[in-house]
């Protein structure tokens, strides 16, 4: 089939997610493996064809359930349009790609061929899938200097060591503790919720517990960066 004025084969639309969780103390992304040609078993973003009926969003929510079987998302933005001609072999696919988050706390129930790969390390990604996923990491790094998005990568209820784990693993070095208590409480994204959390092996005081004020997405410091400590700055 092609286009009735150009002769062109009509444009194939197709819509990407980058779904990021913090699991075992890195950052990392859902990919699948390609059973077919192209780039037959190299790992894939999942995602796939937009539908005459649907919109970009509605599509990828509906492919995730579907294709991976995640449906417990945080938080979905659409990231970017992917229109690179050469981006696929074969007729021109154009991609709406997302960023979706998955709390810490939950562990959705993967097909075989599906599976969390570290960012820092991925195992041959077909296409443009590498750009796409890491592009995504520095959407949601960025967001988490000036907006409350952390909450989307958060359990309901931590203790602040715990969301200092998420943060660091998402930003890629280590936040103080005692700092990022610090600028959340300041911008009242963090509310206490009177309980303490059990003491470790070790011992030692409970921890205060809190939860975030709100699970809205929220601009809270349009000019806030979370920059590295002086010793991990040009690594």
């Amino acid at each position: 089939m092609t286009d009735a004025t150009t002769g062109a084969p009509p444009l194939v639309h197709e819509v990407l997610a980058a779904v990021l969780q913090v699991r075992q103390g890195s950052l990392r992304v859902l990919l699948w493996e390609r059973a077919m040609e192209p780039h037959a078993h190299r790992w894939s973003l999942p995602g796939g064809r937009l539908r005459a009926d649907e919109d970009v969003e509605a599509s990828i929510r509906r492919q995730l359930a579907e294709k991976v079987d995640v449906r417990q998302v945080s938080h979905v933005e659409q990231l970017a349009v992917f229109s690179a001609p050469e981006r696929v072999p074969g007729p021109r696919v154009v991609a709406t790609a997302f960023l979706c988050l998955v709390p810490s706390h939950l562990d959705p129930e993967l097909p075989e061929d599906t599976a969390w790969q570290p960012l820092s390390a991925l195992p041959r990604p077909a296409f443009d899938h590498e750009s796409i996923a890491l592009r995504a990491r520095n959407r949601l790094r960025a967001k988490l200097s000036y907006t409350n998005i952390g909450f989307a990568l958060a359990p309901p209820v931590f203790t602040i060591s715990a969301l200092r784990e998420l943060y660091s693993a998402a930003l890629g070095y280590r936040v103080s503790a005692t700092n990022l208590q610090r600028v959340l409480s300041r911008r009242g994204l963090l509310e206490p919720t009177g309980q303490t959390a059990r003491p470790g092996r070790a011992g030692g005081r409970p921890a205060a517990q809190f939860r975030f004020a709100d699970s809205t997405m929220a601009v809270t410091d349009p000019f806030a960066v979370l920059k590295p400590p002086a010793d991990e700055r040009g690594k």
